[in-house]
């Protein structure tokens, strides 16, 4: 297996379909930047944030967890066998990082002032704290993708005629530089987990200190620890998702060996989280709560409903051993952590002196879904020109 571009059709039917869904949401987008935050979104003075931070933000950082996961699992524990998962899963951390950040800079209302963190610090803003982390991981994240262009470009520069002077000195930088990083790639990714581990637990912290203002189903000292523990559930669910949706996308052979070995791994982490989780609710006895069936209750029944179903499909051999099992399971656990980051982030969340119920507009559901569909279509065009998905020789001399 080695990487390599993906030879195949850029335009597909389902292409335009996700063409169509994203200009939609281009179309909203630039009417929030002309008209304003309030010509699009349900937000006011009483709602600070609701769609775009929920879901493009703290669900975006989660479900971005596979990059730091695969990295920690295939380079910090030396396992060469994964190697193969962790560039799709550079990449796709990659672009939903740059997403996250893109989504804080449309949710700002200002959001001309969104470098302001750059050089206003406040160390004792948890708010801060993420926003640095994650500015500097996206930095780490482009860097370790580099060697893939790099490899893409060493030996093959050749800019137009009246350019081609500029061959040789381009394909010698290239060249300095992929040395350079070959030999220090590992404090990019050994900063890169580490920065993972500081920004995922922080948000949990910046709904801690929201104080009554969270409901008690989900307010508790120890969600910076929960926070961390379910983006590392979702992590490696985020891998057999992507590899097994490219896989079908591009009539390539899913890498089964691999990821059955990862989905034996899912169950005892998941584990982990829900007992946390569990302990947590007899702790403070706030399952008081969940008999009353309100929205929130039912919200928080959802979740923990997709994780132990998740937790359970996991723990089967013949679950892991499919490569439908798998994609069932793993869209359990990426559903169960949507809910969860959405119910701390707007279901949970309840500001004082709050007289209107928030329910995001037609224009926030349609920037949300259009912005990933276009990070979809960036993901494709990008494994169709960079080596990041492995592929076997015979796959790759067929196709050419």
């Amino acid at each position: 297996m080695i990487p390599a571009p993906i030879k195949y059709k850029f335009i597909t039917p389902g292409v335009i379909f996700l063409i169509l869904i994203a200009l939609n949401g281009l179309v909203f987008l630039a009417i929030r930047f002309i008209s304003g935050i309030g010509a699009v979104t349900n937000l006011d003075n009483a709602t600070p944030w609701g769609l775009w931070i929920g879901v493009d933000v703290a669900a975006g950082v989660a479900l971005a967890a596979g990059g730091f996961t695969s990295a920690a699992l295939g380079h910090i524990m030396h396992r060469e066998e994964y190697h193969s998962i962790v560039r799709p899963a550079l990449l796709t951390a990659m672009l939903g990082y740059t997403f996250v950040a893109f989504a804080v800079f449309v949710d700002i209302g200002r959001f001309y002032f969104i470098w302001h963190p750059l050089i206003m610090w406040n160390g004792n803003s948890a708010l801060f704290e993420v926003g640095i982390c994650v500015m500097i991981y996206v930095t780490v994240l482009y860097i370790e993708f580099f060697p893939m262009v790099t490899e893409k470009f060493i030996g093959r520069v050749n800019f137009p005629q009246f350019l081609d002077f500029l061959n040789k000195p381009v394909d010698m930088i290239l060249r300095y530089l992929d040395s350079r990083l070959s030999a220090t790639m590992f404090i990019f990714i050994i900063a890169g987990v580490v920065l993972s581990t500081l920004h995922q637990s922080s948000l949990g912290t910046l709904m801690v200190i929201a104080g009554q203002k969270m409901h008690p189903l989900w307010q508790t000292p120890i969600l910076p620890l929960l926070f961390l523990l379910s983006a590392i559930s979702v992590g490696f669910p985020m891998v057999i998702f992507e590899s097994l949706i490219a896989s079908r996308s591009f009539k390539l052979k899913p890498e089964m060996k691999i990821l059955s070995r990862l989905g034996r791994m899912i169950g005892p982490i998941l584990g982990v989280y829900l007992a946390f989780k569990i302990g947590d609710i007899f702790i403070r006895e706030t399952f008081k709560y969940i008999v009353i069936f309100d929205t929130a209750a039912w919200m928080f029944i959802v979740e923990m409903a997709l994780m132990m179903i998740a937790f359970a499909l996991f723990l089967s051999r013949k679950v892991t051993r499919s490569p439908l099992g798998l994609f069932i399971a793993s869209s359990f656990v990426i559903a169960g952590v949507l809910i969860n980051r959405m119910n701390n982030f707007i279901i949970a969340y309840n500001p004082f002196y709050n007289p209107v119920k928030y329910f995001p507009s037609f224009g926030e559901i349609s920037v949300t879904i259009g912005c990933i569909a276009l990070l979809v279509l960036v993901y494709r065009a990008i494994v169709m020109y960079f080596p990041v998905i492995s592929q076997e020789k015979r796959e790759i001399i067929r196709k050419i």
